[in-house]
């Protein structure tokens, strides 16, 4: 393909450069926005005269017609089109002829590009807000039905508290609907400022109207500074870094579905279709799609870091280096959008071993502070009532017992306010009952809870 830009160049590029220079490998997944734009472009070209209202329509008509064949098949892209905005105008003027050449009135790759990183990349959003919802819910269903199930809890991994496994696992909830509001007003900055009109750098000598550009391709208003027009990745940034932190919840959640799948733990079982085996030990039952998921966070905040550093010693306003934004962020996009799908049906199949937690939770002594608590009820300062305990504790750890079969004589010998009610106190189910205050692990907090992501998802319409 000849190059749009080979007026000055009395050489042509050498194979190997033009190569590493072409970007259409990656960026030909934007055809849809290129092509919305263009028409667009178009539209707001006649709407001002400077192209006639018969060469809008054989524009409009020719892009229509190559957005068409792209997405039937007819037509496949060029690779050796230096880019995708390069390949619609030459595939555009060999259909329509010159009136193709006048598109690019009053615009530059540089706006473009802009225009269709952010177009792209809404409908993108919307998609993962989609996934997250779908993953929010399959939390929530699965909270539901675990209500009343006691596991330990748990801090320095260490056994530390009864609580009920719908409250462990509606904290994931929480994080990832903070994580699809991230998403939303990466979005919502993303569509606030329209890059088309801002040309190379320093806009146009026509009578153009960006408004109009805008409004029309859903933008709520304009780039108002043309080299932050075509500068500007900070939506990339934004986005990557929303990306981020999905990953890092999927993540932590993946090491507790790994722990707890595994022998040692055993609190739940994945179902075969989310496990694989081993080629030589015919027991194995990996978590492997956990595993998977753990993994590629590492890659997403690579994304990140590349990013951020590509742009960091950057002069205003474009340079080629702005070229590399792309891989990163569709790599990412693709990384986070192949977690959700695979994690959402994971949780939703796996098996809760209800019996198992509550066998765990019997261990470790996560009753104690309730044992302390009961003292302090009946007018013992808590650390004078934290010590008595820890000591009834290394009484137990001595003699092979458990909070629960210490005789109650025993407990007379550490205070003489112990009486035959402890027992009641500390079992595990009132220990959880007991939990009343807000956000806590007593059902009446973990129903508040399910009302409020059932709340959330019916107000994001995942129904």
């Amino acid at each position: 393909m000849d190059k749009m830009w080979a007026g000055r160049f009395q050489k042509a590029l050498d194979s190997t450069a033009d190569d590493f220079n072409s970007s259409i490998h990656f960026d030909s997944r934007m055809y849809k926005q290129d092509i919305t734009g263009s028409i667009v472009h178009a539209q707001m070209l006649g709407k001002q005269g400077l192209i006639t209202d018969g060469e809008k329509a054989q524009i409009i008509n020719g892009l229509s017609s190559i957005l068409e064949d792209l997405e039937s098949g007819k037509l496949s892209f060029d690779m050796d089109a230096e880019d995708i905005h390069m390949f619609v105008e030459s595939e555009l003027t060999k259909r329509i002829g010159e009136a193709g050449k006048k598109l690019h009135t009053a615009r530059s790759r540089n706006d473009q590009v802009a225009l269709d990183m952010r177009l792209h990349l809404a409908n993108e959003c919307e998609e993962i807000g989609k996934l997250l919802k779908e993953l929010i819910m399959a939390i929530r269903d699965l909270a539901k039905e675990h209500k009343n199930d006691i596991m330990p809890g748990y801090t320095h991994l260490q056994r530390a508290q009864p609580i009920t496994f719908a409250h462990h696992i509606l904290a994931y909830a929480m994080m990832f609907i903070r994580d699809f509001d991230r998403v939303q007003d990466a979005h919502k900055r993303m569509m606030s400022s329209s890059p088309i009109g801002s040309c190379a750098l320093a806009g146009t000598t026509y009578n153009t109207d960006r408004e109009f550009e805008a409004q029309k391709l859903g933008f709520t208003g304009i780039a108002l500074n043309s080299i932050d027009g075509v500068s500007d990745r900070d939506f990339c940034v934004e986005l990557l870094a929303a990306f981020s932190l999905v990953m890092m919840h999927l993540s932590r959640f993946s090491e507790e579905i790994v722990l707890w799948s595994s022998w040692e733990f055993k609190f739940i079982e994945l179902d075969d279709s989310y496990t694989t085996g081993s080629s030589i030990m015919p027991q194995k039952k990996n978590p492997d799609m956990a595993e998977l998921v753990r993994g590629k966070t590492g890659r997403v905040y690579g994304d990140l870091m590349a990013l951020l550093t590509t742009l960091k010693g950057l002069p205003l306003a474009y340079n080629k280096d702005m070229q590399e934004d792309k891989e990163a962020i569709f790599d990412a996009v693709d990384t986070v959008k192949k977690c959700l799908e695979v994690f959402t049906p994971m949780i939703a199949t796996m098996h809760v071993l209800a019996d198992n937690m509550r066998q765990a939770a019997k261990k470790g002594f996560i009753n104690a502070t309730d044992l302390a608590d009961y003292l302090v009820k009946k007018g013992v300062p808590f650390r004078t009532a934290y010590k008595k305990v820890g000591e009834i504790v290394a009484h137990c750890i001595d003699n092979g017992l458990v909070l629960e079969t210490v005789p109650l004589e025993k407990y007379k010998e550490f205070d003489r306010l112990f009486d035959q009610d402890l027992y009641h106190e500390i079992s595990l189910d009132t220990c959880v009952k007991k939990r009343i205050s807000a956000g806590g692990t007593g059902a009446a907090s973990v129903e508040v809870q399910i009302k409020y992501i059932t709340e959330f998802l019916d107000d994001k319409g995942i129904y």
